[in-house]
């Protein structure tokens, strides 16, 4: 008992405990209660009822596969586009901006301080049948591009553009940290630019890309907003399901269902990648 109180005076401890304790109400204490109603009778408010899988087995038996497998595609296009959008970028940013490096940045972080909707809706105000683009093109050359809104393509753009900078800043920090003298060393001993990319820059700067790759694909699998306003009813992502089943549905158990369930398959995919890549030799660690 004396060992006990004498560790929990420990200043680290008492440093510690104002965090643990707001990740412990803020953070783990919904995901249980997401957890826990699961597990309730469908259609119930409360959790003093028998716990039961018949919630697990309606998902696993109706169609919601087609938006979890929606939602996936449309995450993995998102950070593919995002890498090869970003990449140059980051790389100016980090090595040829300079001076400019500073408003680049405030540039690109500027519209994160508008909501989100607001910038979605400027976009429809583009795509739209008769609007600026469509308008435009119209009015100039009698061309019409009528369909651009609420497809699957209006969707990744919605994904592309907010979450951009979640992407682009990780690069940002991931090509910092890889010193110009290795690149410097490389060509003197006669390595191409190309080989010098390959061998240097790109290995040392894997943590941001992973970082950054991580980040939007996570966001992407939980993003609502862009299928809502830019997609309207041309595909239902998981998140629109996760919605409607909390909101209209008036189904707490089986929103916490579809929220466990995405969860779940976030986490294996994210093991599934770390367990067949090779970090070591990603981030150019050699045994």
């Amino acid at each position: 008992m004396k060992s006990i109180y004498s560790w929990l005076r420990q200043p680290g401890f008492l440093t510690a405990l104002p965090t643990g304790l707001f990740l412990l109400v803020g953070f783990a204490g919904p995901l249980v209660l997401v957890v826990i109603y699961s597990f309730m009778p469908a259609k119930t408010f409360t959790l003093n009822q028998m716990p039961t899988f018949e919630n697990y087995i309606s998902v696993v038996t109706q169609s919601y596969y087609i938006s979890f497998g929606w939602s996936i595609t449309l995450a993995l296009i998102t950070v593919a586009l995002l890498l090869v959008i970003t990449y140059p970028i980051a790389y100016g940013m980090a090595k040829l901006f300079g001076k400019w490096a500073a408003l680049v940045t405030i540039m690109v972080a500027l519209p994160l301080l508008i909501s989100e909707n607001i910038r979605l809706f400027g976009w429809v105000l583009l795509l739209l049948k008769n609007g600026i683009i469509d308008g435009s093109l119209n009015y100039l050359f009698g061309v019409s591009l009528s369909g651009l809104l609420y497809t699957v393509p209006a969707i990744v753009l919605g994904l592309v553009y907010v979450y951009l900078p979640f992407m682009l800043f990780p690069l940002v920090i991931g090509m910092s940290m890889v010193p110009e003298s290795l690149k410097e060393a490389a060509s003197d001993l006669g390595a191409t630019r190309f080989q010098i990319f390959r061998e240097v820059e790109l290995p040392l700067s894997m943590p941001g890309i992973l970082i950054g790759s991580l980040l939007v694909f996570i966001l992407t699998l939980g993003s609502l907003a862009e299928s809502k306003i830019l997609g309207g009813q041309a595909i239902i992502m998981i998140a629109d399901d996760i919605e409607s089943a909390f909101t209209f549905a008036q189904n707490w158990p089986k929103g916490s269902v579809l929220s466990v369930l995405l969860i779940i398959i976030s986490m294996l995919i994210i093991f599934f990648l770390f367990r067949k890549i090779d970090l070591d030799r990603l981030m150019g660690r050699h045994s």
